[in-house]
C-alpha cells in the first residue's frame, strides 16, 4: 500500500496535479494550462499532459509511476466505470478514458476517475471545510459550477454516477444558452463564466462606466477586474458582484428546497472572491429560501483547502480505491 497518491484536477484553464501523503499533506505540486486541442482523438491532448505532469513527480521523488496511486477529477459526467460522457466545458475530452489512455503512455495501473466536483466535496470532507459535516453541499465556481453531495457521511453519485451536476440546474427559465445545450443553467450566471458575461454585458450597457473608461473599452473588461475593482471600493463593480451574489442564492436556496441540507462549502476559482460574494449571499439567501426562518441555522462557507480542493480529493480517491 502505497504512503503516497497523486491527484489530478482538470479544469477548464488549468489542469492542477498534487503528490499527497495519506495525511493530506501536499508534498509536491505542478500547474500546466489545459489543452482545448481535439487531434489525436478524445482527451489526447489533456492525456499528454496529465502524463508529462505524472513522469516528473516520478522523476523528483524516485516513484514508479505503475504502482503509483493516482486519481483524476473531470469536469463533467464521469460514468462508474471511469469514462467521461460528456464535459460541457472542455469538450475535447469528452469520451475519454484517462485510465486508459495513462496506462498505454506510461503504464499506470491504478488510475481512478471520478467528477471534479465529487472530489473537491470528499477533499473537503476528508482535510477542510467539510471535515466533521455528515451532510453538506460541495459548491465549486470555476468555469462552471461544479457541485459535490455528502448525504450522511457518503457521496451522492447517482444511477449512473452523474449525480451533483449541480451547475446544469435552471435558475432562469429560456435563459442564456449553455455548454451543455440547455439554457438558463446555473453556472452561466454565477461561475467565473458567468462573472465574465455579465461584466461584458454590464459594460456594454454603461453599467461599468468607470471600469470601462479605465479598461479601454467594453471588450476589455474581465472578471477578474470586476472583483478586484470591487475589493478597492468602487461602487458599480460591488453592484455587480451583488448580482452574481444574488444567482448564487437563488441556486443555494433551490438546493435547499430540493435536499433539506443546511450546510454549503463554496470553492472554486471564484471563491477566492468570497469576501465580496458570501456576505451578500447570505442575506439574500434568507429571502430566496423556502422556510428559511423555519430551518436551524444555514452555513454557507469558504472552502477550507481553497484551489487545491479538488485535486487533494482525487488522491482521496486514489487512496480509497487502490486494492
Amino acid at each position: 500500500m502505497s504512503d503516497v497518491a497523486v491527484g489530478l484536477d482538470v479544469g477548464g484553464t488549468k489542469a492542477l496535479a498534487v503528490l499527497v501523503s495519506r495525511d493530506g499533506e501536499i508534498l509536491d505540486e505542478l500547474r500546466t494550462s489545459t489543452p482545448h486541442d481535439a487531434e489525436g482523438g478524445a482527451g489526447a491532448a489533456t492525456g499528454k499532459v496529465l502524463a508529462e505532469q505524472l513522469v516528473t513527480f516520478a522523476e523528483r521523488h524516485s516513484l514508479d509511476v505503475s504502482s503509483l496511486p493516482i486519481g483524476i477529477g473531470m469536469p463533467g459526467m464521469v460514468r462508474r466505470d471511469g469514462r467521461l460522457a460528456f464535459a460541457p466545458n472542455l469538450q475535447t475530452v469528452s469520451g475519454a478514458s484517462f485510465p486508459e489512455l495513462l496506462r498505454e503512455s506510461i503504464g499506470a495501473e491504478f488510475v481512478y476517475m471520478e467528477n471534479d466536483g465529487n472530489c473537491a466535496a470528499l477533499g473537503e470532507y476528508a482535510w477542510g471545510a467539510g471535515h466533521g459535516v455528515e451532510n453538506f453541499v460541495m459548491v465549486t465556481l470555476g468555469t462552471g459550477i461544479g457541485g459535490g453531495i455528502i448525504a450522511n457521511g457518503e457521496l451522492v453519485r447517482g444511477q449512473s454516477g452523474f449525480g451533483g451536476e449541480i451547475g446544469h440546474m435552471v435558475v432562469e427559465a429560456r435563459g442564456t444558452l449553455c455548454g451543455c445545450g440547455g439554457f438558463g443553467c446555473w453556472e452561466r450566471y454565477a461561475s467565473g463564466n458567468g462573472l465574465a458575461r455579465l461584466a461584458f454585458e454590464w459594460a456594454t450597457e454603461g453599467r461599468l462606466a468607470e471600469l470601462t473608461l479605465k479598461r479601454g473599452g467594453a471588450q476589455n473588461v474581465r472578471g477578474e477586474d470586476v472583483t478586484l475593482a470591487a475589493s478597492q471600493g468602487l461602487e458599480e463593480a460591488i453592484a455587480l458582484m451583488n448580482e452574481v451574489a444574488w444567482w448564487l442564492a437563488r441556486g443555494l436556496a433551490n438546493l435547499i428546497a430540493i435536499l433539506d441540507t443546511g450546510h454549503f462549502v463554496i470553492g472554486g476559482g471564484l471563491s477566492t472572491a468570497a469576501d465580496q460574494l458570501l456576505p451578500s449571499a447570505r442575506e439574500y439567501l434568507a429571502e430566496l429560501t423556502f422556510g428559511y426562518d423555519k430551518r436551524p441555522p444555514i452555513v454557507v462557507t469558504p472552502s477550507g483547502l481553497t484551489v487545491h480542493a479538488g485535486a487533494l480529493g482525487a488522491a482521496k480517491v486514489a487512496f480509497d480505491r487502490q486494492p
